[in-house]
């Protein structure tokens, strides 16, 4: 008698979202089963990378991941133009780190010029991220998204305390909107309710429930995007259903395993191999527990990422 898989039937799926201008736009989400478990439902589109990049030349990235930019890091459209043409990108990730007002302070007249000027220099879709600074996030994903206006871009990322501004802006300018809380899923779920109260489009929208880096966390993580998944197409809580984020890069790359010399930690290997194995290993964790876009860093693990995700489907 033969094996039969024991399969699984869900009553809900993951929403289909589409960013950027034809004919380099990518679609993600849609799949009505749990990550890669292709025999139990359909996976129409496969996770996304986005390599990251700055507005300004990153002082506080370990130099194995800075040296695979130093000679374009200073230029953020060279820099885009680099990711796109050589590392053959799927999506870049514009982080406006500048505009922290401990990082520079960045007005948002600046903000629109390196946008706009970033747009017009590569053709892949666009993510354009704030500082991570609440207060200063609401101008400048303003400015951002008026900037980016006709491009589809995801901008972000609204969270609790500047969620009114931001939406407004993604609104006006037709935009996808990544709302972030930080890990909880009721939190999560709460801020995707209120921004869809003002009239955004859940179809439109992204949910970063935070990452961590292996070692710093990564199993509740793991675990808050695995509920927040199970929520989507086990209980087809439609409050759960827009794709996942995981930014890596920026959680990884300031880990101590990823910066210690070889000469402190001997045992440890080689700096590069492991910093590359951090990230690589923390995004597929996210993967599997349903993470559908990846913001990262290093091109070896990226394409290490990549690899895994072709054999996974």
């Amino acid at each position: 008698m033969s094996y039969v898989i024991p399969k699984e039937t869900y009553s809900g799926n993951v929403l289909s979202l589409e960013f950027g201008k034809a004919p380099k736009s990518v679609k993600i989400g849609g799949e009505n089963t749990l990550p890669f478990l292709s025999f139990e439902g359909s996976i129409p589109n496969k996770p996304v990378i986005a390599y990251e990049i700055q507005d300004i030349t990153p002082d506080d990235w370990p130099d194995t991941v800075k040296a695979q930019y130093a000679f374009c890091s200073d230029n953020p459209v060279k820099w885009a133009q680099h990711c796109q043409n050589k590392l053959k990108a799927q999506a870049i990730s514009l982080r406006l780190i500048g505009t922290h007002p401990d990082r520079g302070d960045r007005s948002a007249g600046d903000v629109a010029k390196i946008v706009k000027d970033v747009l017009s220099a590569v053709d892949v879709p666009l993510i354009i991220l704030g500082s991570n600074h609440i207060e200063k996030d609401a101008s400048v994903l303003v400015a951002a998204a008026e900037a980016a206006s006709g491009y589809n871009c995801i901008i972000g990322k609204a969270q609790e305390g500047n969620y009114k501004t931001v939406v407004a802006a993604a609104l006006a300018h037709k935009h996808k909107l990544i709302a972030m809380s930080e890990l909880d899923i009721n939190l999560a779920k709460q801020l995707n309710i209120l921004i869809t109260q003002m009239g955004f489009d859940k179809e439109r929208l992204l949910t970063d429930p935070m990452c961590s880096a292996l070692g710093y966390g990564l199993e509740y993580t793991y675990s808050v995007m695995e509920r927040i998944r199970l929520a989507a197409i086990m209980q087809n809580d439609v409050t759960m259903q827009p794709p996942i984020v995981g930014d890596v890069g920026m959680y990884v790359w300031k880990v101590k395993e990823t910066f210690a010399s070889e000469s402190d930690v001997s045992q440890w290997g080689s700096i590069e191999e492991r910093g590359v194995a951090w990230e690589a290993v923390t995004a597929i964790a996210m993967l599997i527990a349903g993470t559908n876009l990846l913001i990262m860093r290093h091109p070896k693990a990226v394409e290490t990422v990549r690899k895994t995700i072709e054999e996974l489907v």
